[in-house]
This record gives structure tokens, sequence and C-alpha cells, in this order.
């Protein structure tokens, strides 16, 4: 298949998976969800947007900072500010074209600040390697102070109804049809690819040793320490922008540290799966909301609320970086230029 062809298919389906999350999400909106959705919004605190947005665009400089220390180890020094300049780009390019962002984040710092883009490859992938790591222990952390949630959340997403006795479908039947799902795309890619076993083996190998690779990487840094410490500041700082956000309605202000564990962990993965989490972030925050006792429609509020909060900051975050990043830089551009 061709190159532009493939990445063209990959483009438009991301975009057909956000739009089936949105429909997903509104489909069985009728009157009592629409009424419940203007009673929340008329007693909401509108004015909480404002610590929120400031919470949120910290995180964003906190990882321009956390990228600028892997770039620092490479031997380049990039200025703090084009560096999250640049950041806000790829964000807001990604609103558009999920990883296109990435790509462009190191196109403009390459540009502005003479680093090899190349090189600044290297520092993306090992930056989502570490993200991905993260998230992980934040998914584990989050079952582990909810025990029950596993199991609430398969009964509210999956609609698992109790048979005759009252007994529930086992949450493992789900856990196999993930896996065998798993094992249907590895057979269809072996069958396309033509790969045999041996073929299989190497690529699973190849993909745990650059887990390996991008994690012993952390040992080459000359700030171990600091790099965690961004680390845990950027995590902690999403945390907190979800918990502030549960009093901007008065139907989720009860809400605490652990719930604020799940909206992060579902809205961490609704980013992941469509071009700047639409769709996805609001569906998966709908559903886990539901699982607390939340209705259906207020549910569907709150996660909207929590999108908009989050591209509303990277939109305005992102074009003021366009604008701004040309007119900071506009004494070395004429220097250059001489």
């Amino acid at each position: 298949m061709n190159k532009r062809l493939r990445t063209i298919l990959q483009y438009v389906f991301f975009f057909a998976l956000g739009f089936f999350f949105v429909w997903l999400s509104v489909k069985d909106v009728g009157r009592p969800q629409r009424l419940q959705i203007r009673s929340a919004l008329q007693h909401a605190r509108f004015y909480l947007a404002v610590p929120v947005f400031l919470i949120l665009l910290a995180s964003h400089y906190v990882r321009a900072i956390r990228w600028r220390l892997l770039i620092k180890s490479l031997g380049y020094n990039p200025s703090k500010a084009n560096t999250f300049f640049a950041v806000m780009i790829g964000y807001i390019v990604n609103q558009a074209v999920l990883r296109l962002g990435e790509v462009m984040k190191c196109t403009v710092l390459a540009r502005y600040e003479k680093v090899p883009a190349d090189k600044l490859v290297g520092t993306i992938i090992l930056e989502r390697l570490i993200d991905a790591i993260t998230l992980v222990v934040v998914l584990v952390v989050t079952i582990i102070i909810q025990p029950s949630l596993y199991d609430e959340l398969l009964a509210t997403i999956f609609h698992v109804r109790g048979d005759g006795d009252g007994k529930k479908i086992p949450g493992y039947v789900f856990l196999l049809i993930i896996f065998g799902i798993v094992i249907l795309g590895i057979a269809l890619w072996m069958l396309i690819k033509k790969k045999n076993f041996n073929d299989l083996a190497v690529a699973i190998k190849k993909i745990v040793r650059r887990v390996w690779e991008g994690i012993s990487a952390i040992q080459h840094l000359r700030k171990r320490k600091l790099f965690l410490l961004y680390t845990v500041m950027l995590w902690a700082l999403y945390l907190g922008g979800g918990y502030i956000g549960f009093f901007a309605l008065q139907e989720t202000e009860h809400y605490g540290i652990r719930e604020a564990f799940t909206v992060l962990s579902a809205g961490s993965v609704g980013m992941t799966i469509t071009p700047g989490g639409i769709g996805g972030y609001a569906y998966l925050l709908e559903q886990v909301m539901q699982v607390y006792g939340l209705s259906e429609g207020v549910a569907l509020a709150f996660g909207w609320l929590l999108w908009l909060s989050n591209t509303g900051v990277i939109i305005i975050g992102g074009l003021f970086s366009f604008v701004a990043l040309p007119l900071f830089n506009k004494k070395k551009l004429q220097q250059s230029a001489l």
C-alpha cells in the first residue's frame, strides 16, 4: 500500500473513531438528560475555569522544562520560552492530526534553536515511553485505592446485567474477549505481512528491547532526580485540574482524590485514542462518573466541560505560541540573516 494513502487512512480512521465516541456520548440523550444538563449548568461555578486553566497551563510548562532537560543531556541548551512555545504548537497541531504535533514541535524547536530534529525525535520517544509507564502506575494506584472499581466499570460501560439468579457475568469473560481480539489482530498481521512465528518473536523482542532502552536511558541523565520530580509534578497537576473541576458543578463537588484518580486515568486514555481526545475523553469520563452514582446527563456535562477546559488551554496557548514565537526570536532571526 502506498505510504501516503496509508497515512491518510490512519487519519481518517482516528477521526472516525473520535466522532464515533461523540455519537456514543450523545446518542441516548433525551429530555430527562437535557433537563439534568440544563440544571447542572445553571448552577455551575464557571469562574473555576480560571484556576483550572492556570493549572493545565502550568502542566504544559512543566512538560516543556522536562523535555528541555532531555535535550540538554544531548549537549544543547534551548531557551525555556522556545521549548514551551514548541510544546504548545505541537499540542494544537495534535488537535487536528494525531501525532503530527510531535513532528511539528521538533521541527519548530530545530528551526529556532538549531537543534537537529532527528535527535529531538529520540527525546520524544523517551518522553512518550515514560508517560506510558506513568499512566500504568496511575491506573494501578486507581485500582488499589478503589478495589471494587474494576467490576463497577465493567457493569457500567458494558452494561453487565445479572442472570436469573442475580449473578453478574464475571469480568474475566471480557478479559478473554480482549485477549481474543489481540490474538486475532496478531493473526491478521501475520497473514497480511506473510510473517511466521519466528518473525513474531523477533518483533516482540524488538519492542521489549526498545522499551528497556528507553527506561535505561534515564540513567544517562545528569539530573535524573529532577527529571522524576518534573514527572511527578506533571501528573500531580493533571490530577489537581480534575479535582478542582469537581467543584464546578454542585452535583460533583462532594467527590475527592480517589475519584480524581479515576478521572485522570480515564481522561489520559481518552486523550490518546483520538485526535485531541475528541469524543473519547468525554465518553470515558461520562461512563466512569456514572460508576459513582452521577446521573447520565450530569456525567455527560462534566465530561465535556473538562474536555473543553483542556482543549481551550491548548487552543489559546497554541495560538499565542504561534504569534509569540517569531516575535520572541525576532532579533535572533535578524542576526542569522546577516
